[in-house]
C-alpha cells in the first residue's frame, strides 16, 4: 500500500509540474526574452523589431483568447495579437507572466478597431462610446507563447 502510495504521489507530482507552463502557437523556450522595458528601448526610433519578451497579462480577449494585452513600465499596455488568426491563448491568464515571441511594430489602431477589441474585453457601452480618437502605439504580433 505505501508503494502505491508513493508512486501516485510521483505521477501526481509530474502532471502538477507539466501544468506549470503551457505553450501555444510555435514552440518556444524562454531563453533570451527581454522585458517590455527592454523591448520599449529597443524599438526607439525603429517601425519594427524581431523580439522575445516576457511581461505581465494585463487583459485578454473574453470571446476567444485572440489577443492579450501586457503591461508595459510606464503603466500603459501593449496589444500581442497571434500570427494569422493562428492560435488563441486561455481566456483567464489575467495576472500571470508570459513569454512571446515575434515581431514588434508602432501601429496606429483605428476607431473602430479599438472599439472592437473594448467590445472583446467586455467594456460597457459607455466605454466604448468615449473611444474617438486613434492610437498609436507598440503592438506585438506573437508566433509563439508559454504562459507560466
Amino acid at each position: 500500500m505505501k508503494k502505491i502510495a508513493i508512486v501516485f504521489a510521483i505521477v501526481l507530482g509530474i502532471q502538477i509540474g507539466a501544468k506549470a507552463q503551457s505553450n501555444f502557437g510555435e514552440k518556444i523556450s524562454e531563453k533570451g526574452a527581454i522585458s517590455t522595458t527592454d523591448l520599449a528601448k529597443k524599438m526607439d526610433g525603429k517601425e519594427q523589431v524581431k523580439a522575445k519578451v516576457t511581461g505581465v497579462v494585463e487583459s485578454v480577449c473574453k470571446v476567444k483568447g485572440c489577443w492579450m494585452k501586457v503591461k508595459l513600465e510606464d503603466g500603459s499596455s501593449m496589444r500581442v495579437t497571434f500570427k494569422d488568426y493562428g492560435f488563441f491563448v486561455p481566456k483567464d491568464i489575467d495576472g500571470k507572466t508570459v513569454v512571446f515571441e515575434g515581431l514588434a511594430q508602432v501601429k496606429t489602431t483605428s476607431v473602430g478597431q479599438l472599439k472592437h477589441y473594448a467590445q472583446d474585453a467586455g467594456k460597457s457601452q459607455e466605454d466604448i462610446e468615449k473611444i474617438t480618437e486613434p492610437e498609436k502605439a507598440i503592438t506585438f504580433v506573437a508566433n509563439g507563447v508559454i504562459v507560466k
